[in-house]
């Protein structure tokens, strides 16, 4: 049967996006070859004090990502082969050959694809019937009830692609498949759902009535089983906060303690290695809440800008523009790196009808990506508190020619969602309205920078921009040169349009796996961006500033901005009166 890996070469993404979203491919992310980072210490030990930096704390991925079980006979050789479970699936992949394919989504590409090794080739050809037909300058053909043009699969039944992702003592599904279905399985079904078939399958296929050879049959396949729950655990450890999922793992721990010594020490040290994950995923998001409780007191220095001198002020914590850029970039790295890739599926994934269940895994789907964009409004109010706040005209002018550079800085490094979110902040009425106070700004830089993430043409400025630095980190000598955070909202966006512009079902009631393909590609160029290291030293101080000052909200922002400025016509003189009743309505309330 043909290979299944479609991260060979070029894809164009669904017509719903297609005209502006032509960077370059991105490779599996399971196809690397380079070691695990090593790992560091302190990764939000013990209970968080909200008076302490969060951030001052190695990336997560490198913490539960230990050497793996190939050190004990020669016969533990199962886990060291092409995809061996110690390697780090989220570095930068080596190269593959180049192939076409058109802009249809639904399955019609037309590609090219280089040969694959003969293991990842064989797709248990004994059990179904092969037929193939030429279609334009393609070969289509089809697989009992899978698809595939030119070697690459398009379609399929649920069925058949549950099947495919179980292993056998001969077959082991191609890696980019496992990410590819693993990551958009949920779609149709719970991943609970998908591991428990999948486990069965592997365990009953292997029965033949006698024990004695059953037993040998299951010890040959307990190492490929357990390479793909590696591969699940490590890639989407997220999934098994879910307490039924770890039940299953727990049984196939079991199960697999009953045939093979080496395959149980293996399934030991990968659930100690997700427990460690989880852990730390727990104490981020306890550390998240306990900044976010800080943020959202408002002293009084924040109610009335005549106060305003016992605040505080970015300015007066950081003066230097490309210093505050980099730790920017800490929290920005920090925040994306315990975002799971699962996530931006789950978004719109169905909904799970054991919802309400109880338990200690049980968590929300989508809190850490919530979590950053909400870090990224915080950010855009911050910027606007902290020109609204001063009482003089030339303290504001200073202030918005400083975040300017911060968001120039922020461009330089390749942080694109700092820098959109300054620029947001510096474009919300309460500051764009202070028209005195910009005629004493030089907005040059400012008007680049804008028209770098100007949103026309599906932002077509700012995707070129974003296709010049992954480039530039594909081919980085320093750490910095790596570094890539896109603008988040628009990489959602795109992942959205991407789901909803193409049908998940083909007619004859096939998944489109051509879809499945495309939602890959743009989550696996994600978690290569993720994985990088920031290389910057942290200021805990400027961290601390950055997530726990108190900031104004949309009402106070106006407020402030008509004491800075006053109104100038009766629309805003009325808009400040009613602001300055509702204001003070609330706080006699509180």
């Amino acid at each position: 049967m043909p290979p299944t890996t479609p991260y060979a070469g070029k894809f164009s993404s669904c017509a719903a996006f297609s005209s502006n979203n032509n960077h370059p491919q991105p490779h599996s992310p399971y196809h690397s070859c380079t070691a695990p980072k090593p790992a560091k210490e302190n990764l939000y030990n013990g209970t968080y004090s909200s008076a302490e930096n969060p951030y001052d704390v190695p990336q997560p991925h490198s913490s539960y990502r230990s050497s793996s079980v190939s050190s004990v006979t020669a016969r533990e050789h199962h886990y060291n082969s092409s995809c061996a479970v110690s390697e780090n699936p989220y570095t930068t992949p080596q190269p593959h050959s180049p192939r076409q394919h058109s802009t249809s989504c639904p399955g019609r590409a037309y590609r090219h694809t280089s040969s694959s090794s003969s293991s990842e080739q064989s797709c248990r050809n004994n059990s179904v019937t092969g037929k193939g037909r030429i279609l334009g300058r393609g070969i289509t053909a089809s697989y009992g009830e899978m698809c595939y043009h030119d070697n690459s699969l398009v379609s399929a039944s649920l069925e058949a692609l549950i099947q495919h992702l179980v292993p056998t003592v001969d077959y082991y599904p191609d890696r980019s498949y496992v990410f590819t279905f693993l990551l958009s399985s949920r779609l149709f079904l719970h991943p609970y759902e998908l591991m428990t078939r999948v486990c069965h399958l592997c365990v009953e296929q292997q029965r033949s009535g006698d024990t004695l050879l059953d037993k040998i049959r299951f010890r040959e396949v307990a190492p490929k089983l357990v390479q793909l729950l590696t591969e699940w655990t490590e890639t989407f450890p997220y999934d098994f906060r879910d307490e039924r999922m770890m039940r299953c793992l727990k049984d196939m721990t079991h199960h697999v303690a009953r045939g093979d010594e080496y395959s149980w020490r293996a399934m030991q040290q990968m659930t100690q290695r997700l427990i460690k994950r989880l852990s730390a995923l727990g104490q981020y998001e306890e550390a998240v809440a306990a900044l976010n409780a800080v943020a959202l007191e408002r002293p009084a220095s924040l109610k009335s800008k005549q106060a305003s001198g016992q605040r505080s002020d970015v300015m007066s914590v950081c003066d230097d523009p490309f210093i505050l850029a980099q730790q920017l970039t800490h929290i920005e790295l920090d925040r994306l790196s315990f975002i799971g890739p699962e996530e931006f599926i789950q978004t719109f994934a169905m909904k799970d009808p054991l919802e309400n269940h109880k338990g200690f895994f049980r968590k929300r789907k989508t809190s850490n990506l919530e979590a950053y964009v909400n870090w990224f409004n915080r950010l855009s109010y911050l910027v606007a508190t902290e020109i609204c706040m001063p009482v003089k005209k030339k303290h504001r002018a200073r202030i918005i020619e400083f975040f300017i550079d911060v968001a120039q800085e922020c461009f330089n490094i390749g942080n694109f969602n700092s820098l959109m979110a300054i620029i947001t902040g510096m474009n919300m009425s309460p500051v764009a309205r202070l028209r005195k106070t910009w005629s004493k700004v030089n907005t040059d830089k400012f008007e680049i920078l804008e028209h770098q993430m100007d949103p026309s043409s599906n932002f077509s400025n700012y995707r070129t921009a974003l296709r010049g630095a992954t480039q530039r980190s594909e081919t980085a000598h320093s750490s910095q040169e790596k570094i890539v955070i896109p603008f988040f909202s628009l990489l959602i966006k795109d992942i959205y349009f991407l789901n909803e512009g193409c049908a998940s079902r083909l007619p004859n009631g096939h998944i489109n796996f051509e879809k499945l393909w495309e939602l890959a590609k743009q989550v696996s160029e994600f978690l290569v961006w993720r994985q990088v290291v920031c290389p910057f030293d942290r200021d805990r101080r400027i961290l601390q500033c950055l997530v726990t000052t108190p900031v104004f909200t949309e009402d106070e922002l106006h407020l402030a901005s008509y004491e800075s400025e006053g109104p100038e016509n009766h629309m805003e003189k009325d808009s400040r009166r009613s602001l300055r009743s509702s204001l003070l309505h609330r706080e006699n309330r509180s």
